[in-house]
C-alpha cells in the first residue's frame, strides 16, 4: 500500500543538499553535475550542459540554434533574461520576398535562416554570470563530437527522415550523417568529428587571447560571429542555393556581415 497522502508517480522524485541538473539527455545532465562538482555554478553547469545538447540531439538544438534564457543570480538577487533569439538578416525585407514571389517565409531552407544565436548567448551566459574558464566547460561537448556518444532513437528517426534531402539537396550533411548512406542506428555510437574540430578551434583561438577568463570568452564569440566560423557561412551562402518548402530552390539572405553585426 501506498503511504497516505502520497501521489503515484512514474517519476522518481529527486531531492539533494548540493546541486542537481535536468536535461533533455543523461549526458548533457551528467556535464552539468561534472561542472558543479568541480565548483563551477548553476550557469557554467547550463553552458555546459547545452553545447553537449548541441553535439547529442542535433535534430532538437544546435550552434545555429537560439536559447532564450531566464536566471536567476543570488549575486544580484534578480531574475534576468537574456534574448537568445537571432535577428533577420538585413536584407531579409518584405520587398526581398516579393521579389521572389513569396508572401510567406519558408519553413525550411536558406530563406529561413537567421543569425545563429545560440553559441553568443552561452558565451554571454557564461562571461556574465558564470566563473569557470572556457575549457572547462566546452571540453565535455569537444569529447563526445570527437570520441562518439550513442544515438537516441529520436536522432536515428530524425535522419532517417531527412535522408533524402540530405542525399539529393545537402551533400555535406550526408556527408556527416550518412555513413555509408545509411543513417546510424538507435544505440549505435556516432562521432561529429567536423563539429569537434569546430569546437576546438575556436578553443584554441579563444586561449590564444591570453589568459584572462573574460577575454577568452569574448574571443571564442569572436571566432564565431567575425572569425572563421562566420567566415564558412558567409562563404557558403554566397553561391549556395537549396531546394525548400516553396518546392523550389532558393539562395539565403544571411550574410556573414548579418553574424558581425
Amino acid at each position: 500500500m501506498m503511504p497516505q497522502g502520497s501521489t503515484f508517480t512514474t517519476r522518481p522524485q529527486l531531492a539533494g543538499t548540493f546541486g542537481m541538473v535536468a536535461s533533455t539527455h543523461w549526458l548533457a545532465s551528467a556535464a552539468g553535475m561534472a561542472v558543479l562538482e568541480q565548483g563551477g555554478n548553476a550557469f557554467d553547469a547550463a553552458v555546459a550542459a547545452g553545447l553537449v545538447l548541441q553535439v547529442v540531439e542535433p535534430h532538437m538544438c544546435g550552434p545555429a540554434g537560439e536559447v532564450p534564457v531566464i536566471g536567476f543570480d543570488a549575486r544580484d538577487g534578480e531574475v534576468f533574461v537574456l534574448n537568445g533569439q537571432g535577428p533577420a538578416p538585413q536584407s531579409a525585407t518584405l520587398e526581398a520576398f516579393g521579389e521572389l514571389g513569396l508572401d510567406l517565409v519558408p519553413g525550411n531552407g536558406l530563406l529561413a535562416a537567421c543569425v545563429p544565436a545560440a553559441f553568443g548567448t552561452w558565451m554571454l551566459l557564461l562571461a556574465a554570470h558564470g566563473s569557470l574558464r572556457l575549457r572547462e566547460v566546452m571540453q565535455y561537448a569537444i569529447g563526445y563530437a570527437g570520441d562518439g556518444y550513442p544515438v537516441v532513437p529520436g536522432l536515428s528517426s530524425a535522419i532517417a527522415s531527412a535522408a533524402g534531402v540530405f542525399t539529393g539537396h545537402w551533400p555535406t550533411s550526408a556527408e556527416i550523417y550518412l555513413r555509408d548512406g545509411v543513417p546510424p542506428a538507435p544505440g549505435a555510437r556516432y562521432a561529429n568529428p567536423v563539429l569537434a574540430g569546430a569546437y576546438q578551434r575556436i578553443l584554441d583561438e579563444a586561449e590564444a587571447a591570453g589568459s584572462n577568463r573574460e577575454a577568452q570568452i569574448e574571443a571564442a564569440r569572436r571566432a564565431f560571429y567575425e572569425g572563421f566560423v562566420a567566415e564558412a557561412i558567409g562563404g557558403y551562402l554566397a553561391w549556395a542555393s537549396v531546394m525548400d518548402g516553396t518546392g523550389e530552390r532558393h539562395a539565403g539572405l544571411l550574410s556573414a556581415d548579418d553574424l558581425a553585426a
